[in-house]
């Protein structure tokens, strides 16, 4: 997992998975830009990254915005010199108020495709020149477990499948380049995005009405995690630092599960 010295980008840093994998990169060497559209919590991350003796830049980004983007890409170039990696983790699972619904509606399905699958492609099409100047590069994209499985009225599932094929076309095409790109598809971790599929739970489920998010979360691992565990962002950062480090030269076009087994293609 060493990435000592390397340079990162990370989308939705300051909090959940972004947070956890950009702790994770700076505890085995990188320095982090953590890019994120909350300011406030993107200069906490950096304190922390801070602490642990690396250097960190807090950028604001909104990857729906082509010049947000590229200002961020052109910041983070002017203060580091370099972009080694890409995570591409900023997402959402739907509109304001989609927990609230029975059933998603179009803008849903705007906002999710907005963000997950344009946005992502956004800002890998902003990096890829630099790193093929270099003729070296890692990019991880955050699928989800939700991306293996069909769900007709899910767009984030949808998305997140988008995503797996994006990572594999951007793979193939980038191989001779020598950048390696790859996704990760976590499972059932508490996050925030987390407290909001445990409040539609309670809303559309019978057998989650009345239960608390923490139970509706206990009650998710124990009917769907062979482990019997949830997952946490750091174990999501150890896979990334992995992908990101040169001893997975030879890895790319992969979608690789982090799920304790709910998934095991």
């Amino acid at each position: 997992m060493d990435v000592t010295d390397k340079v990162a980008i990370i989308t939705g840093a300051g909090r959940g998975i972004g947070r956890g994998i950009a702790l994770v990169f700076a505890q085995n060497g990188a320095d982090i830009v953590v890019a994120d559209i909350n300011m406030e919590a993107a200069y906490a991350v950096v304190l922390e990254i801070e602490k642990l003796g690396r250097k960190s830049q807090a950028l604001h980004v909104d990857v729906t915005d082509q010049e947000s983007v590229d200002t961020m890409v052109r910041e983070a170039m002017s203060h580091f010199g370099r972009i080694d990696i890409l995570v591409n983790n900023a997402g959402v699972i739907g509109a304001a108020g989609w927990e609230g619904r029975d059933i998603s509606s179009e803008e849903d399905w705007d906002v999710v495709y907005e963000v997950n699958v344009k946005g992502m492609n956004r800002v890998m099409r902003a990096i890829i020149p630099h790193m093929k100047e270099r003729r070296y590069g890692k990019i991880i994209n955050i699928s989800s477990q939700a991306g293996r499985q069909g769900d007709p009225d899910s767009p984030y599932a949808v998305s997140k499948a988008g995503v797996i094929s994006l990572t594999q076309g951007t793979a193939t095409e980038l191989a001779r380049y020598n950048i390696n790109v790859n996704a990760i598809c976590p499972g059932i971790l508490r996050t925030s995005m987390w407290e909001r599929v445990a409040v539609r739970q309670g809303k559309i489920l019978e057998s989650a009405k009345g239960l608390t998010s923490e139970e509706v979360f206990d009650k998710n691992i124990r009917e769907r995690i062979p482990m019997g565990r949830g997952q946490t962002p750091e174990d999501v950062g150890y896979t990334a630092s992995f992908l990101a480090s040169d001893y997975a030269k030879n890895i790319t076009g992969q979608a690789i599960n982090v799920s304790g087994g709910s998934r095991m293609n």
